[in-house]
């Protein structure tokens, strides 16, 4: 299977510990890097999950540190770092303190390792997205962010309990923002082929594209110290897979946009093709009317936090 040199996790928090624990197992890289400011988190967890080496048959390197050193030559890059969010607080109020954590970073990045396809997850992540791109000043196609993969999952999961039906058998989109504002496309939504608003009355439909755009908040909620983590990591090594194996995956991400969907300047979640190149394309599909002014809401609400970053000194 194909694997290159190093995959480069930034943050050993409850999302980085995880991915990089699913991207050793995968055996998707000859060493896999975790990396945090927190002497000793970074090393730890890198080496329990080493250990496991032996029993799970894989036989890719795991290390951490607290140096950005660690970047030097990587192929691929995960920004996880940052603040997660506690109750009650929306994605936006993350934006000032996680956009000083990753500017460092991505200029690190920009400078050791220029060829590298970054992953953004920390949120809001399409404003992060566009930041991280904008200061490493990369090619909009080796930037993208973790936004509809993670979303349609929830989406998709819902769907299934609701139907009784096996989660694999559930196909859909969900574009526009990690957040709120985010926009489930029941119109491109089935179930082994058969169209989802025929099984479903529209007032369940209803409440799952509720539930899908509420499903990180009800995890915050429940678990009151932290966020969500395996779904998201689950996600995050699925993109990262279709990176590093070339997989030409059609998939939701954060995207650059130029004048795809009749926008431009701006990263948010579409559908787009993810090989070893990045983002090899947007692939624009027919919206309702009502679809399309919520995709239309979306990027307004991320056109606004992107007006606050803008503002941000430095």
């Amino acid at each position: 299977m194909t694997a290159v040199n190093k995959i480069v996790v930034l943050g050993a928090g409850n999302v980085g510990g995880s991915l990089a624990q699913r991207l050793a197992e995968a055996d998707l890289a000859h060493e896999v890097v975790l990396v945090d400011i927190i002497d000793g988190l970074p090393q730890g967890k890198a080496l329990d999950i080493q250990e496991s080496a032996p029993i799970l048959g894989f036989s890719t390197r795991v290390v951490g540190t607290t140096s950005l050193d660690a970047l030097d030559g990587a192929d691929v890059v995960v920004e996880t770092a940052g603040l997660a969010r506690k109750p009650g607080m929306s994605r936006s109020d993350l934006l000032e303190k996680n956009a000083s954590i990753l500017k460092g970073h991505a200029e690190a990045v920009k400078a050791r390792a220029p060829q590298a396809v970054v992953v953004v997850v920390t949120n809001p992540v399409d404003v992060m997205t566009y930041y991280f791109r904008q200061v490493t000043g990369f090619s909009p196609s080796h930037v993208f962010g973790e936004s509809g993969t993670l979303d349609t999952a929830r989406f998709r999961t819902f769907v299934a309990d609701a139907l009784h039906v096996a989660p694999r058998d559930v196909t859909g989109f969900v574009l526009g923002t990690h957040g709120d504002t985010m926009v489930p496309l029941l119109s491109l939504t089935s179930v082994g082929g058969v169209p989802l608003t025929t099984l479903l009355p529209s007032h369940r439909l209803a409440e799952i594209v509720q539930r899908t755009r509420s499903g990180g908040g009800e995890i915050v909620n429940l678990l009151k110290t932290g966020s969500a983590f395996y779904a998201p990591s689950a996600s995050q090594a699925e993109l990262v897979r279709a990176v590093v194996r070339n997989e030409h995956r059609l998939v939701p991400v954060s995207a650059y946009l130029s004048g795809e969907f009749g926008e431009r300047d701006v990263y948010i979640g579409v559908p787009a093709v993810i090989g070893r190149a990045g983002v090899e394309r947007v692939v624009e599909v027919a919206l309702s009317p009502e679809e399309q002014a919520a995709f239309r809401g979306s990027v307004e609400a991320v056109r606004a936090d992107l007006n606050v970053l803008a503002r941000m000194p430095g």
